[in-house]
Order: C-alpha cells, then sequence, then structure tokens
C-alpha cells in the first residue's frame, strides 16, 4: 500500500504547484527528496553506551537502522578524537519518507507543549527546511518507561526546489503548521 502523502502529492499538490509556479514540465515540480534525522550525542565522548540507546531510539522513531555519525575533526577542548563516534542519523526516501512526514505532521508536532506553529524563516536559501525537536518523547514510538533521558534530534527536509518559496509553498501543501 502506498503512502497516503505520495498519493496526495501526485493527485493535488503536484498540480496545484504546477499551475502556482508556471510550470509546464511535470518533472520540474518541487518535490520532497528526502528527510535526515541525526542525533548529535555530546556526551558519547565520556560515555558511549549513551549511544546505544540514541541508536536504538532513533530506529524506532524512523522505521529503519540509524547509522552511528563520527567525529571528521579533534577538538581539544571537548575532549574529541577524530573517528569517535558522536551521534547517529537516518536518511529516509521513498514511502517510508512519506509515512514519517505524515506521522510528523499529524501526531508528533500536535504532541508539542506550548506549540504555536513552526519557524518559517528555518530555510536554508536552497529550498531545504530544518527543525530541532527538544524532546523525542514526541513521538509515540518511544516507550516513557524505556527512557533515562530526554534527547533531541534535528528533521531536515530536503526538497528539489531551489529557491525557500517553492519549498515553502510545497510544506505547507503536505500540511506543515507554518506559525502565522
Amino acid at each position: 500500500m502506498a503512502a497516503r502523502l505520495k498519493e496526495k502529492y501526485k493527485t493535488e499538490i503536484a498540480p496545484r504547484l504546477a499551475k502556482e509556479f508556471g510550470i509546464d514540465n511535470t518533472m520540474a515540480v518541487p518535490r520532497l527528496t528526502r528527510i535526515v534525522l541525526n542525533m548529535g550525542m555530546g556526551e558519547a565522548v565520556s560515555n558511549v553506551k549513551v549511544l546505544d540507546t540514541a541508536v536504538e531510539e532513533l530506529t524506532a522513531i524512523a522505521g529503519q537502522k540509524a547509522v552511528i555519525t563520527r567525529a571528521k575533526k579533534s577538538i581539544a577542548t571537548f575532549k574529541l578524537r577524530e573517528g569517535m563516534p558522536i551521534g547517529c542519523r537516518v536518511t529516509l526516501r521513498g514511502d517510508r519518507m512519506f509515512e514519517f512526514l505524515d506521522r510528523l505532521i499529524s501526531i508528533a508536532l500536535p504532541r508539542v507543549r506550548d506549540f504555536r506553529g513552526l519557524p518559517s524563516k528555518a530555510f536554508d536559501g536552497r529550498g531545504n527546511y530544518t527543525l530541532g525537536v527538544k524532546d523525542h518523547l514526541i513521538f509515540p514510538e518511544i516507550d516513557y518507561s524505556k527512557v533515562d533521558k530526554s534527547k533531541g534530534l534535528n528533521v531536515t527536509l530536503v526538497t528539489s526546489a531551489g529557491r525557500d518559496d517553492t519549498a515553502r509553498a510545497l510544506l505547507r501543501e503536505f500540511g506543515m503548521p507554518f506559525a502565522k
């Protein structure tokens, strides 16, 4: 069974965006290419076991195995050596990407305390949007009783739109709750 948002994109969103921006070629219509979930664990420098639980939790949230990321440079003030494990990430594409976006918009974001909408200024200038989640417990896949410490994560939505305004229109059509 195909993802609900994928069908909505094909039937409703893509034709509406093509008409709004005057795009004739269907392949030129902006689309979501991937979603990257990243969890940086600074305390993994002193305690590597923290990273194991982070990988398990990120795998549960994404529905795909998380990969451990390693330090690119040595930084003496942080007691960090090149190659040390310091975080984990997952890249979602295809149906898993649309399923995650659906869960993020309809389940996880409404569970954020004092939520007033996402900032619309978090675009990078090339049509990609990054939002930071301070508490990973907003995802229903995480069991409260097994969590010892709440962790944050970054969610990056990578689009094929070259500009921020077209990417904002695309994400708004998907139902992203941007602040007014």
